[in-house]
C-alpha cells in the first residue's frame, strides 16, 4: 500500500498518541472522526488487535488528512514487515529491538521505541529513534521524564502507561514531548453505550488539559 507520510504539525497540534487495542474495525471507523472532530491528532493501533491490517488500511483511506494513524506493539521485523504494508505512517515498540528501529530509519519512518532504564532510552535515541517511549511510565511517575532529560535534554521522550486526564499535566511540565494514552482515553463505558457525543467531549477534557498543561502549548 502507499504510503503516507506521518506529519510532524498535526502531532505537535496535539502532541498525545491514542492506543486502540481490541476494539472491533467498526467501533474504531466510528470512533476515528470523532477523535479527529475533538482536536486529537495521532493514533496508534495495535498489531496484536484482530484485524489490524484492515482497519490501518481503513483508517488512512478514509482520514487521508488530519490524522497520523500508526502501529503499536511491533516487536519483530515481521510485525514492522505487516504494519508498513498496511501504510502505517509511524511505529511504536514496546521494546528496544535494534533491527526495527534501524529499519524505520532507513525507511524514514518514525519510530518511537519503549525503553525503561536510562541506558535503555540513551541506547533507542542513539539508534535512531523519533522520540522514545517511556515505559510503563506509570511506576515511575513525572519525576522520572525530569530527572532523564536533566543530563540528556536533546532527548524527546514520550511516556506510555497508566497517563490519565490527572497526571497528564505533570509529564508535560516535567518535559515530556507528548504522552501516549490507552484506556483512560479510550473510555470503555462510553463505547460500549456508543455514547459519541459523549466520547468526543471526553476527548476534549485531553485536549483542553493539553492545551493548559504543556509549556510548550
Amino acid at each position: 500500500m502507499a504510503q503516507h507520510a506521518f506529519s510532524w504539525e498535526l502531532y505537535l497540534k496535539a502532541p498525545l498518541v491514542g492506543i486502540i487495542r481490541g476494539l472491533p474495525a467498526e467501533v474504531v471507523s466510528q470512533i476515528l472522526p470523532i477523535y479527529q472532530e475533538a482536536g486529537l491528532t495521532t493514533i496508534e493501533i495495535t498489531m496484536n488487535t484482530v484485524g489490524v491490517e484492515t482497519m490501518i488500511q481503513q483508517a488512512i483511506e478514509t482520514t487521508t488528512n488530519g490524522l497520523n494513524i500508526g502501529a503499536g506493539t511491533v516487536c519483530t521485523l515481521e510485525d514492522l514487515d505487516r504494519a508498513l504494508e498496511a501504510g502505517a505512517q509511524f511505529i511504536v515498540t514496546p521494546i528496544v529491538n535494534k533491527k526495527v528501529i534501524k529499519a524505520c530509519v532507513k525507511r524514514n519512518v518514525p519510530i518511537f521505541p519503549g525503553a525503561f532504564t536510562p541506558t535503555e532510552i540513551y541506547k533507542a535515541w542513539s539508534l535512531g529513534a523519533s522520540m522514545v517511549k517511556v515505559y510503563p511510565a506509570t511506576s515511575l511517575g513525572p519525576d522520572y521524564i525530569k530527572d532523564i532529560k536533566a543530563p540528556m535534554n536533546q532527548l524527546k521522550l514520550i511516556p506510555t502507561g497508566g497517563i490519565s486526564l490527572h497526571n497528564m499535566a505533570a509529564y508535560f511540565k516535567a518535559g515530556a514531548d507528548g504522552v501516549g494514552i490507552g484506556s483512560h482515553l479510550f473510555d470503555k463505558t462510553l463505547i460500549q453505550q456508543q455514547n459519541w457525543s459523549g466520547l468526543k467531549e471526553h476527548f476534549q477534557h485531553f485536549v483542553n488539559e493539553m492545551m493548559t498543561g504543556s509549556p510548550a502549548r
